[in-house]
């Protein structure tokens, strides 16, 4: 055990966030035990607001029949409340094995100011890594997933649908593809700034490319599936990467589904594609993901930011459905100290 502030003592409480009831959260103090053997003492930094998920989890609707399958790692409580619950975060090694000690790394932990887990529970953030952009890690591995699901060739005509953290990183390594051409689609046309950026082409779902070969929904917006399967060609792959929660969704099945032999096909983070579950564990995947963005363009998705100590009274307004978003909004940060 190694102790990266040796004149400091440990803290003996910390302060978490808690989802006490649908649509209602608050910050609670608890306990914090010393590190023991293998473990990490853990000073937050920032953590990211996964929007889509952790919305979900917010407003209370997560069905009864995922409960178990739903829980994050270190998550406290259960469904639908109270409940700790959030895996985006970047702090400091305060205590641990000599190897980790005073360095930055990330975690899929909930939103708190300290916390101690297992060593092999972190990952080092890569010198020229901002802990900000870190802090996308975890939506930046759910990007790699839906990629090795839908295993886009060279040259593929690619187009993502959702302009959220999750599209526009997904839409960003497809057009690493050699020639592939790759659009993202969103209703919102503030976006095609971000999606310059990040250099792909962007549409409004009325003008969208059509005989796509790989179209991946990623909006969490039904009516964004039925663009998806609209605009896909014949024969092509249709990725759903939204999740709805309890929410119904009333996919378009008829017109052409059937005619253009469309395969729809699901991608979640929480099973990693069968081409490379077997050989990729949870600490190569997000190595690769922290090593992805080592590039600096993803910072366009840093649109907003608070303290730790605000973020009961501001998670109800983070967690709106993506139509009644503010336009300029995408990725949300937590910060556990100085300036917003």
């Amino acid at each position: 055990m190694a102790d990266a502030f040796p004149n400091d003592p440990p803290p003996a409480t910390a302060t978490a966030f808690w989802t006490v009831a649908p649509g209602r959260g608050e910050l609670r103090e608890a306990p914090l035990p010393a590190p023991g053997p293998g473990e990490v003492l853990v000073r937050a930094e920032v953590s990211a607001v996964s929007r889509g998920t952790e919305s979900l989890v917010f407003q209370g609707r997560v069905p009864f029949e995922l409960f178990d399958s739903m829980r994050c790692p270190f998550q406290e409580g259960d469904f639908p409340g109270p409940v700790k619950y959030g895996y985006c975060m970047v702090g400091v090694v305060e205590r641990g094995p000599a190897a980790l000690a005073g360095r930055r790394v990330f975690c899929l932990h909930p939103h708190q100011d300290r916390f101690v887990v297992p060593a092999d529970a972190v990952v080092p953030v890569p010198d020229g890594v901002s802990s900000d952009r870190a802090a996308l890690a975890a939506n930046m591995e759910t990007a790699v997933n839906i990629l090795w699901d839908a295993l886009p060739p060279v040259g593929s005509r690619i187009a993502v649908i959702g302009a959220g953290v999750v599209g526009c990183l997904t839409a960003w390594l497809a057009a690493r593809i050699p020639a592939a051409r790759v659009e993202l689609i969103d209703v919102n046309p503030a976006r095609a700034a971000t999606a310059e950026t990040l250099g792909v082409g962007f549409a409004l779902p009325g003008a969208a490319a059509r005989d796509c070969d790989i179209v991946i929904h990623a909006s969490g917006n039904p009516d964004g599936l039925g663009t998806a399967l609209d605009i896909a060609g014949f024969e092509a792959t249709v990725v759903e990467a939204s999740w709805y929660g309890t929410r119904p969704v009333a996919a378009p099945l008829g017109a052409a589904f059937h005619p253009r032999r469309l395969r729809l096909l699901s991608s979640q983070v929480g099973a990693v594609a069968p081409a490379m579950r077997a050989r990729w564990g949870y600490r190569d995947r997000m190595a690769l993901a922290l090593d992805l963005l080592k590039d600096p363009r993803p910072d366009i998705l840093l649109t907003g930011s608070c303290l730790f100590a605000d973020l009961a009274d501001i998670f109800p307004k983070l967690a709106l459905t993506p139509g009644d978003q503010p336009a300029t909004q995408i990725c949300h940060l937590v910060r556990y100290g100085g300036e917003r």
